[in-house]
């Protein structure tokens, strides 16, 4: 029974071309679609699943607030540690992450500049036991010289990575000796973390240093140990040891998964750039969508060529067929007719892989999951997309009645008022994804467009790795002024639009005396041209002078939203201490000016209080800005190069804008965005392409209709505009209803923006009219030709 309904579904298939082949070409692309968002899917959330200990692994992240402040950060403080897992015995192990180890490697003259260094504790490996392909994984890290490598790394180095072992290697010119104790598999891409060597963090570092929450902390459970129960003993050690560094602050320390941080986490200071789990959830939705589309297609078409099968239906029914068998025969040809799309998906998705990874900045494999999953996968995916697509025209078809299926004509309803509920859901789905893009595009030209209150033309930064040529800053500054294509320079300590400042506690004057409790501002340091170079408003006070010494060591300046923070009605005069060392001994400063709020970190966040000061020391101001002329870029640049290498011949010369920077904040939004406009225009195809079949059908099925009206001297643009106009209506009822729902989502989506654009009227205008224009030319098509037949012929065949 079952090869006799695969024979008739595929007799079906073979009479019906052109509809099948519009139904596979639907279906395939639709199922091509959803396999790749799974896998972009089921890639995001495999996140440090490669860990065996995953679930017992937490990181520690902290929450402060106060009067004018908070603190949300994925850092603590470096003293943390040793004391957690002193007091608390459900703590198997414990450890520490410093991100800033950016060196110079250098092994028998070949020298390579390596930015991507941890600092980690000795436990490191025994809380994430990243693989070791040589070395011990209980000592590779005790040793203070030690040095570990993964796989890359080491080849680039030594070659051959097994060599490596045991070799000396020197950083900075020679300053520091490290010995090669292990090597590592490289970092794999479904891992928050992301870096080439580690290297020993000191045991005592920064012992004392409670306000300085620059390290990431790492904690093992024992097993049977429950986070929740040592999260809520967690107060106690916020009251014992926090507060009373911090001062009065609503402090609270929590646990978390190490599972959850790439899609949950979006603190202050995450280690690197993270996914969203909310991306998931729609690019899931999004793919079941389209796959829904495609489905929607093959119901239109299956349920508007009824008549044809109506005699055929009839006859079988008086043969003996009950419902339920002409429901499965029916199923049948669906079921057919999805194994051959998906298929033609599997060719596809091959095809389109490579690419799509190359677009998504993903490393997806097809079979990543095993063979056997993925099978098994596939072939759910065709069950599922068999079913649904089946299910109602078998439903429709086995339902006619045997005396009026015997005259051909569709008894009751001919479900065409369904069928127009169901072109109204796709385009419905197609406009709001289309909207959706659009207002998602408009924000990111927003943020990379926007004033960030300084001038960022042409502004550039390059960092200076030698501490010998920061001390000849001055020079290095009169050779790059001494060419008119460099019109500014300055030296600071960081490069803003990194999102990496940090912060500091600072105690300021406030009724006359200096404030117990500390404040959390964003520290930079800056020379008397920064304002200058970077085109920043002095609101008011002055600016720093080179002159002498007098504000190297005693003056700062801050920006509004610091003075506005902490109600500071006469800022100019005010003093402003922060500690220098362990020992928490004060350094004191006074507020000579206040500038106007520039944007330090990306549109994500908001602007942080800030305070501004000179560096104390030469070799603090480790980063120049440079601003060039816009007439002759590649020769200033150029320029710039050969003034660095006379200072600093051992390092390579490395810059980037300071818009990049800030740029790439917002590559995960970006790419999400571009991902996302890659599917509305597959989703609105499909939807066209169905939209294709049904007017075809409608064209033939209206035949002698329109003969009859052009007998009758109906002109072409009346037959078109008669053809057209339904579908077209329920177009525009889609918009009516798509609009709502695609202001909602993206109206959420614009609250992880600090500053945001609004939501355009003419997004949804455009959509409109977009979506309308693509959807007559899908008809238009058939409407012209069948306008432009001649009437004679079809006459005469009726």
């Amino acid at each position: 029974m079952f090869r006799n309904y695969l024979l008739i579904a595929w007799r079906n298939l073979s009479r019906y071309k052109y509809y099948t082949l519009i139904n596979i070409a639907g279906l395939a692309i639709g199922m091509a679609t959803c396999w790749l968002l799974l896998l972009y899917v089921l890639g995001e959330t495999s996140y440090e699943n490669f860990f065996p200990n995953k679930d017992r692994v937490y990181r520690t992240v902290n929450d402060a607030s106060w009067a004018g402040g908070r603190l949300n950060v994925a850092t603590t403080s470096a003293p943390f540690a040793p004391l957690l897992k002193r007091d608390y015995p459900e703590i198997e192990e414990i450890t520490r992450v410093l991100t800033d180890g950016g060196s110079l490697l250098e092994y028998n003259g070949k020298k390579m500049q390596v930015e991507d260094i941890y600092f980690v504790d000795s436990t490191f490996l025994k809380v994430l036991p990243f693989p070791l392909l040589e070395g011990d994984a209980a000592t590779c890290l005790t040793q203070p010289n030690g040095l570990l490598l993964t796989r890359s790394l080491a080849k680039k180095i030594f070659g051959d990575p097994a060599s490596a072992m045991g070799k000396i290697v020197h950083t900075e010119d020679s300053a520091a000796v490290f010995q090669v104790t292990g090597i590592l598999e490289d970092v794999p891409s479904n891992t928050h973390f992301s870096f080439s060597a580690l290297r020993v963090l000191p045991a005592n570092y920064n012992a004392d240093g409670w306000q300085n929450f620059d390290v990431y902390t790492y904690l093992l459970l024992r097993k049977g140990a429950a986070a929740k129960a040592l999260e809520a003993k967690l107060p106690q050690f916020g009251d014992r040891y926090v507060k009373p560094h911090m001062g009065e602050v609503q402090y609270q320390m929590t646990l978390q998964p190490l599972t959850s941080i790439h899609l949950h986490s979006h603190l202050a200071y995450e280690i690197g750039s993270n996914g969203n789990v909310l991306y998931v959830y729609v690019f899931l939705f999004v793919g079941l969508l389209i796959l829904v589309i495609a489905c929607i297609n093959y119901m239109n078409l299956a349920t508007a060529r009824a008549t044809g099968r109506v005699k055929e239906i009839g006859v079988r029914k008086t043969m003996g067929s009950g419902r339920e068998e002409i429901a499965r025969m029916f199923l049948a040809e669906s079921f057919l007719l999805t194994l051959i799309s998906a298929v033609v998906a599997f060719g596809l998705v091959v095809v389109a892989l490579p690419y799509f990874n190359e677009f998504a900045h993903r490393q997806l494999v097809l079979w990543q999951f095993g063979v056997a999953r993925t099978i098994g996968a596939i072939l759910l995916l065709v069950a599922f997309t068999g079913l649904m697509a089946g299910i109602y025209p078998a439903v429709f078809m086995s339902g006619f009645r045997v005396i009026s299926a015997l005259k051909g004509r569709l008894s009751g309803s001919s479900h065409a008022g369904f069928r127009k509920g169901l072109v109204t859901f796709q385009f419905m789905i197609a406009i709001v994804l289309t909207a959706s893009t659009l207002v998602a595009y408009d924000q990111l030209q927003y943020v990379m467009h926007t004033n960030l209150g300084f001038n960022r033309e042409q502004l550039l930064s390059f960092h200076i790795s030698d501490v010998q040529a920061r001390k000849n800053i001055p020079a290095m500054k009169q050779q790059l002024l001494s060419n008119p294509l460099v019109r500014e320079v300055s030296a600071v300590s960081n490069p803003i639009g990194r999102n990496d400042l940090g912060t500091s506690g600072y105690f300021v004057e406030q009724d006359g005396s200096i404030s117990e409790s500390s404040i959390l501002a964003q520290g930079l340091m800056v020379d008397a041209g920064f304002l200058k170079t970077m085109g920043i408003t002095l609101q008011q006070g002055r600016n720093f002078s080179d002159t002498g010494n007098a504000d190297r060591y005693h003056a700062v300046l801050v920006n509004e939203t610091l003075v506005k923070n902490f109600q500071l009605k006469d800022p100019l005069g005010k003093r402003i201490q922060f500690k220098i060392d362990n020992k928490g001994t004060r350094a004191g400063r006074v507020i000579t000016g206040v500038v106007r709020d520039f944007h330090t970190y990306s549109l994500q966040h908001k602007i942080a209080p800030l305070v501004m000061q000179m560096a104390p020391f030469p070799e603090m101001e480790d980063n120049m800005y440079v601003r060039v002329s816009p007439q002759n870029i590649p020769a200033a640049l150029a320029y710039i190069e050969k003034v660095y290498q006379r200072f600093d011949a051992a390092h390579p010369f490395s810059y980037q804008f300071l818009d990049d920077n800030f740029a790439k904040q917002y590559a995960g939004e970006q790419q999400q965005e571009q991902i996302f406009l890659l599917f509305t225009v597959l989703a609105l195809f499909i939807a066209c392409l169905g939209l294709f079949g049904l007017a075809a059908f409608m064209a033939v099925q209206r035949t002698r209709e329109i003969g009859v009206r052009k007998t009758l001297g109906a002109s072409a643009g009346s037959i078109v505009k008669m053809l057209s106009q339904d579908f077209l209506r329920l177009v525009l009822i889609a918009a009516v209803l798509a609009f709502p729902l695609s202001w909602w989502i993206m109206d959420r989506w614009l609250q992880s923006f600090a500053y945001r654009t609004g939501i355009s009227i003419w997004v949804f205008v455009l959509t409109s009219v977009g979506v309308t224009v693509i959807a007559l030319l899908a008809v238009s098509y058939h409407a012209l030709r069948a306008a432009m037949a001649n009437p004679v012929k079809s006459l005469r065949a009726d």
